[in-house]
């Protein structure tokens, strides 16, 4: 059963959409008004968002955020190709209930043992059921890259997502203490099963604007100072517009800035230049081919923009 008690500073900080922006970008998360629109619905309605986008757009970061404004544990499920149900709900200590059932074998009946084998004191919790037992105010559970994992395993996720609760054969259905704020991502490298976004709010994430990602730059590299964060937003900005996107496999994310950013400052660097890019290419990009792509645009990329 879903405890319906308030932290008072997370309800002040989730009051509004303003409110909620306003406490994301002072824990360093600046959101279009959209994307806060969506969380604030998911909260009010204790619904999961399914945030999807391209890498490095900052669906995960939305999660950490959103989890440090509450004042809620973040319980990370990540997901991948051929993830069991076990690894995601819990599995039976059978260590412990072997002991056990050595240790009771001499003075119990077989059908008691059975019993007490059973108990909750032998379950390993994994991260839903750890989310569905999390006490009040309750937990923020990140289900990340669920399109990573096969579509039998997000069968498996609707009744979690629908009800809040869990099906475990030995000991019947368990709900939620306190309902999980809940966020699933997607890289949308492969479309996920209607059942699985009806029991969502949508949110489609994209690249940020220069200013966004400025503020952004900001707020987690405050070393770099004023030009230098101006000049990482406006650098990477370009490399995602056309017609330079069409050269790269994947634009640099949020994440690549920032550690672009990091990585300046440690350089000591005041201004962009050609050497000083193709130096540091190898953390906007993850690619070789990328690499190579960027060496030859270099010069263009740090030309002034058109007035």
């Amino acid at each position: 059963m879903t405890d319906g008690t308030h932290d008072p500073a997370s309800h002040a900080a989730t009051g509004s959409i303003d409110a909620l922006a306003d406490a994301l970008a002072a824990v360093g998360y600046h959101a279009p008004r959209q994307l806060v629109t969506s969380a604030f619905l998911a909260l009010s309605l204790q619904r999961p968002l399914l945030l999807e986008g391209e890498p490095g757009v900052g669906k995960t970061e939305l999660a950490k955020a959103l989890a440090r404004v509450l004042g809620r544990p973040l319980i990370r499920l990540q997901c991948y190709d051929g993830m069991e149900q076990r690894e995601a709900l819990y599995e039976w200590n059978h260590t412990a209930q072997l002991l056990h059932m050595r240790a009771a074998q001499d003075f119990a009946s077989p059908e008691q043992i059975e019993r007490e084998v059973y108990q909750e004191r032998y379950l390993i919790r994994r991260p839903l059921l750890q989310a569905l037992q999390t006490p009040s105010p309750g937990a923020v559970l990140l289900i990340d890259e669920v399109d990573r994992a096969d579509e039998p395993f997000e069968a498996f996720l609707l009744e979690y997502l629908g009800e809040y609760q869990v099906s475990i054969p030995e000991l019947g259905t368990i709900g939620a203490l306190a309902a999980p704020v809940t966020l699933l991502t997607s890289n949308r490298t492969r479309d996920l099963n209607d059942a699985v976004k009806r029991r969502c709010l949508y949110q489609w994430m994209d690249y940020p604007e220069r200013e966004r990602e400025l503020a952004i730059v900001r707020s987690r590299v405050p070393d770099a100072g004023e030009a230098l964060s101006a000049q990482v937003s406006a650098f990477v900005a370009r490399l995602r517009s056309q017609p330079f996107a069409n050269a790269f496999q994947r634009a640099p994310g949020i994440a690549e800035s920032v550690e672009w950013a990091k990585a300046l400052v440690a350089l000591d660097t005041l201004q962009l230049d050609p050497e000083v890019v193709q130096n540091t290419a190898g953390i906007l990009f993850k690619q070789r081919e990328d690499v190579a792509a960027l060496l030859p645009l270099i010069d263009q990329l740090l030309l002034p923009e058109p007035a």
